[in-house]
């Protein structure tokens, strides 16, 4: 592209896509960035354009267009690919078979072990004075043996994957 061509457009290029934007839900910016890119690829294919005023002006009205058009047939995602946790089959059959592996590895646990476990577990969200009723220990007695259970359940998890 040449610098006079260039020099010479961008005021009218500014003022056009400033009018053109709010309408078509865009910013100026990425609607001058485009007609530039409609512009380079103008000139490699068939040179530049005779009128190159009214070629702008018809590419700016076009774009703006094209992008009204897109978006509303494009919706955005409710949540970005990234973040999505992903509740398809897949990763709702693995969890299923985590959550398996995990209680199978809490009835191996020596003592009252799996009892806490599965109480620390319960869908229920159970209080430390809930669970310390329900085993009938006391509360202050929770944490330690907590502990002690996490422990054997690390233990035993660990031989496991590493056997695997």
């Amino acid at each position: 592209m040449t610098p006079d061509l260039v020099t010479a457009l961008r005021p009218l290029l500014t003022a056009e896509a400033s009018a053109e934007a709010y309408a078509a839900g865009v910013e100026a910016s990425d609607l001058e960035q485009a007609v530039w890119l409609r512009l380079l690829e103008r000139l490699h294919a068939e040179g530049p354009p005779l009128d190159p005023q009214e070629w702008l002006r018809r590419a700016v009205r076009s774009e703006a267009r094209r992008t009204r058009r897109a978006s509303r047939l494009e919706r955005p995602y409710a949540v970005e690919p990234a973040d999505d946790r992903g509740d398809g089959p897949e990763q709702l059959a693995l969890a299923a078979a985590r959550g398996r592996a995990l209680r199978a590895a809490v009835r191996r646990l020596p003592g009252r072990c799996p009892r806490l476990m599965e109480a620390l577990l319960s869908p229920d969200d159970l209080t430390y004075r809930e669970i310390a009723g329900e085993l009938g220990i006391s509360q202050g007695s929770l944490g330690p043996e907590r502990s002690r259970c996490l422990g054997c359940l690390r233990r035993l998890l660990t031989s496991e994957v590493a056997a695997r």
